[in-house]
């Protein structure tokens, strides 16, 4: 589903991003974890089409998107990523269920047919009855689940989480949890999750550790080290 090859970046003489590989399977739940500014979020957003790398290719479904004009780039992420943020970023100007509607709408989708899409996610998530409130009168577990449906609208292939519990209490963080691995096993959707949660990256199918800007093994041993120590080994059988 998602295929990112040797991506490089680096922001004035900060190289925040060392030559990344990963490839992350359709229907998984995948948890980044690493200490602030290990280069998580850059990542993301990369994957994300949020910000541009300064070299190697990203692949969604089969489809290069660092080949993509602005254009076709903009049409993309709306209607195959949805995003999940910290902090909600609902526009508190409009109601629970316009918040909702707001991409499908974007991506030219009727407003009846948007406005029954999106009260069928709210009835899902069980925020039916608070579909004509707007932000500032929803607690912090529901504004989340809003931005939850909000992120699922257009039906993505992926959906992609930045500290989606970092702003919750216990209580609407496991619940926050179990709701994305209910929406994977009902809806298929890939879910790539930063985290500082351990409870959050202990549930994932699997849990992506990063360290200045590369991808390493739990205890830390960089990417590019386990690759050469499993050639040589490799290399060393033959020998024999």
């Amino acid at each position: 589903m998602i295929h990112v090859r040797n991506i490089r970046k680096s922001f004035g003489t900060l190289e925040v991003l060392k030559g990344i590989d990963l490839d992350i399977n359709k229907g998984e739940v995948v948890s980044i974890v690493g200490k602030s500014g290990a280069g998580k979020t850059t990542l993301l957003q990369i994957i994300g089409t949020l910000d541009k790398a300064d070299s190697g290719t990203v692949s969604i479904g089969g489809t290069d998107i660092t080949t993509l004009s602005q254009t076709a780039l903009a049409d993309f992420r709306n209607t195959h990523i949805g995003f999940v943020f910290q902090f909600h970023q609902l526009l508190p100007e409009f109601t629970a269920i316009e918040n909702v509607m707001m991409p499908a709408l974007i991506a030219g989708t009727a407003k009846r047919q948007a406005r029954e899409r999106a009260m069928q996610l709210l009835q899902m998530l069980g925020l039916e009855q608070r579909a004509g409130h707007k932000p500032a009168a929803l607690s912090g577990g529901e504004k989340q689940r809003v931005a939850v449906a909000r992120a699922l609208i257009n039906n993505p292939d992926v959906v992609l989480a930045d500290e989606p519990s970092g702003s919750l209490d216990t209580e609407n963080k496991t619940e926050l949890h179990r709701l994305f691995f209910e929406l994977r096993d009902r809806l298929g959707q890939t879910f790539v999750i930063v985290t500082h949660d351990e409870s959050l990256a202990a549930l994932t199918d699997r849990t992506i550790h990063m360290q200045d800007g590369m991808i390493t093994t739990p205890a830390d041993t960089p990417q590019e080290i386990i690759t050469e120590t499993a050639i040589t080994h490799d290399e060393q059988c033959h020998c024999n």
